[in-house]
């Protein structure tokens, strides 16, 4: 990583934790200058990386002001990752849920008016690898944010697409508190409810495949308050 990326993944990270307050300006330049001993072109350069991701704005005579979180670009996949890295308190869990719910099941009804035999053949070949019993808690989001990018490429809208970064924020929080594999009967029902969905898919059938992917999302956010409660029984 170079040192243009480090310092702007510490300030953004600042900013999302509040260490910066919105309307209140950065430090000024030479501070930040001092502090992560790097040259004036790189703290510019930081900074109109801060501005395209919608973090700050920059103007003559005011300095560099942090703008309010409706203007933070969360489809930004550094945006999305610095604050999974945080750690994601429940309303931003919910915050992704309620846009996967609104993206998702519309993907899955274009997949099923649009798809391809390759389409489904690749669905298929997904299923069958989230099916196998030997994944880790990695693997299996891996194979399981494959299966939904999938989706959006079978769906033929390339901005389906581009909300993958949003679904990988979603599946990593989810996944760091408990996972399919954690259990092998969840493991299953989670393998069959995607494949419901590719069956949907294949028969053409663009309501039961919404449905079908909104239960699978749903799912999701079913296990992670069973996972929530069941540790705050322990305590």
């Amino acid at each position: 990583m170079s040192s243009h990326d480090q310092v702007v993944a510490v300030l953004a990270t600042e900013i999302l934790r509040g260490d910066h307050r919105p309307g209140e300006n950065m430090p000024p330049e030479p501070a930040l200058i001092e502090r992560f001993q790097v040259s004036r072109t790189v703290m510019r350069e930081v900074m109109k990386t801060l501005a395209a991701k919608g973090f700050v704005v920059s103007k003559t005579r005011i300095g560099t002001r942090v703008l309010d979180p409706v203007n933070w670009n969360f489809f930004d996949a550094d945006v999305l990752a610095w604050r999974v890295r945080m750690g994601l308190d429940d309303v931003f869990l919910q915050s992704l849920t309620e846009i996967r719910r609104a993206v998702e099941p519309a993907a899955a009804s274009l997949a099923a008016r649009r798809r391809t035999p390759t389409d489904i053949a690749r669905l298929r070949t997904i299923v069958a690898q989230m099916s196998a019993t030997t994944h880790s808690r990695q693997s299996f989001s891996e194979v399981d944010l494959e299966f939904h990018l999938a989706i959006g490429t079978a769906s033929g809208n390339p901005l389906m697409r581009s909300i993958a970064n949003v679904i990988e924020a979603a599946l990593v929080a989810s996944f760091f508190v408990s996972s399919p594999v954690d259990d092998a009967s969840d493991h299953e029902v989670t393998s069959n409810s995607h494949a419901a969905i590719v069956d949907a898919i294949e028969a053409r059938d663009e309501a039961a495949a919404a449905a079908a992917m909104l239960q699978v999302i749903d799912i999701g956010v079913r296990r992670i308050e069973t996972t929530k409660k069941r540790r705050g029984q322990k305590r």
